[in-house]
């Protein structure tokens, strides 16, 4: 019977693949929130542009209700 306290060995890398592993991931820069918005956009297409215009319209008519209901 084998003790249950010993872990499975992990895979072993290389040297090389270990020390340039940190340096890809210093070098290559975070993409940003507006970067990752756009990307979902262009990948989502119609679905993105009619929630856009849907939510402009929703505003539209409650800030005319608001003018009417005030005036």
């Amino acid at each position: 019977m084998s003790n249950p306290s010993s872990a499975p060995e992990a895979p072993t890398r290389s040297l090389s693949e270990t020390q340039s592993t940190p340096a890809l991931v210093a070098t290559e820069p975070q993409p940003t929130y507006v970067k990752l918005a756009m990307r979902n956009m262009v990948r989502k297409g119609g679905k993105s542009l009619y929630h856009f215009f849907l939510t402009t319209a929703g505003l539209l008519a409650a800030l005319v209700g608001l003018a009417y209901l005030t005036h």
